[in-house]
């Protein structure tokens, strides 16, 4: 398989984990989203909508990194990153969801640059932008997992193994301390993050040892 890939791009960084979890091998091929490579001809013959990642795989090309992890899941069942419990894979997908629909996309590369380049906004005003919907988010995920975690104490998310949950919060805490957020009112998201930082498939992931 080959992984069109962006070492920052949460969403990337999102199925580089999920790929690393299940022990897959795969080709990291670079797309420089700051150098517009996306935009490029040859990437929008590969994804139309010029977004990363793209997974390529024997059966043809896969991108949204949520619909990449759920073929990765079906497709590559152990180790299982949701829940068997339906109300549980239920609660673990609502998580995820939570970070992938609601905080990432009002903060991701392409919208910062519409901000800035397109209507003028300050530097100091997108920072406020990404800051708010960042607290607002993570706000409402502290409260949901904190809960969570007083009925059933768990390592991560949705248990003591990593989960599709997990997979989504680290990546999007990595950007939260890129542009400085305080991280200290959401206690049970960074000791939940801290754990899943240990392990060999997070680290493996992280876009320090990416190919840039």
């Amino acid at each position: 398989m080959t992984l069109y890939d962006y070492f920052r791009s949460s969403a990337a960084y999102r199925v580089r984990i999920a790929l690393n979890l299940k022990g897959l091998s795969y080709t990291s091929h670079p797309v420089s989203l700051v150098d517009k490579a996306q935009q490029s001809p040859a990437y929008k013959a590969i994804n139309p909508s010029q977004l990363v990642p793209t997974l390529d795989t024997e059966h043809g090309q896969l991108s949204q990194s949520l619909a990449i992890i759920e073929w990765l899941e079906d497709s590559y069942p152990e180790p299982a990153l949701l829940p068997r419990d339906l109300w549980q894979k239920a609660q673990c997908r609502e998580l995820a969801l939570s970070i992938a629909c609601d905080i990432h996309p009002v903060n991701n590369l392409r919208i910062l640059n519409y901000l800035t380049q397109e209507l003028g906004v300050s530097q100091e005003d997108k920072l406020t932008w990404y800051h708010h919907w960042l607290h607002q988010g993570l706000a409402a995920l502290e409260a949901r997992v904190a809960a969570r975690q007083a009925n059933q104490p768990s390592t991560f998310c949705c248990g003591d193994t990593p989960s599709l949950a997990d997979i989504c919060l680290v990546p999007q805490l990595y950007n939260a301390r890129r542009f400085e957020l305080d991280l200290s009112p959401y206690p049970t998201l960074v000791r939940i993050d801290a754990a899943c930082q240990k392990l060999a498939p997070f680290e493996q992931a992280h876009p320090d040892n990416t190919p840039q």
